[in-house]
């Protein structure tokens, strides 16, 4: 999975580089930022358009066509749309939700921002989520944009992933922990 993952983020680079240097280049970064992260909700709330963006079956042409008619109806960001139809067309969809990443993550070192990926049994309130960002910032030294996702198999508690340091306290990996140290002393 990790191997998948990596040559999808090999992909993404790209891409996220090249719409990142035109956005910054036209004075768009904000809105291209936005425009991408309405991309990526529809993407994670419509399972049939996750399936649609992945599948082997249908041939790129057929995308490329399917992208475009949606895009003809849609108000999106010019360089958004552009960006769309060319991963369409050389038939890179599968990767979109990493070159919105990767997208993200430029734009986010730009300002100064370090991205913490949050993972958490169920959605944090605003406050706590205001609360972690806060303590993150305090020692990264950095303003913190948290990317969150829910996996309710964590039980409890939350995994937090700065750069390349992880942090988890989740009640998965504490069980996890212990069911190994009984089975050492048993």
């Amino acid at each position: 999975m990790a191997a998948q993952n990596s040559v999808l983020v090999g992909i993404a680079r790209p891409y996220a580089s090249a719409l990142f240097d035109v956005a910054k280049d036209e004075n768009q970064l904000a809105s291209v930022e936005t425009a991408l992260s309405d991309v990526g909700r529809l993407v994670r709330e419509s399972e049939d358009f996750a399936r649609f963006l992945k599948s082997p079956a249908i041939n790129a042409e057929d995308k490329a066509e399917a992208v475009n008619a949606i895009l003809a109806k849609t108000q999106t960001n010019p360089l958004v749309s552009n960006l769309l139809k060319l991963v369409a067309r050389n038939g890179r969809l599968f990767a979109l939700s990493q070159i919105i990443d990767a997208f993200k993550a430029l734009a986010a070192a730009a300002r100064g921002e370090v991205t913490a990926e949050v993972t958490s049994a169920a959605p944090l309130t605003d406050a706590q989520a205001k609360s972690l960002s806060e303590t993150l910032s305090a020692k990264v030294g950095k303003a913190v944009t948290l990317n969150q996702h829910v996996d309710p198999s964590l039980i409890g508690g939350l995994q937090v992933k700065v750069g390349s340091q992880l942090i988890d306290s989740s009640l998965k990996t504490k069980l996890a922990a212990m069911k190994i140290a009984m089975k050492e002393v048993g």
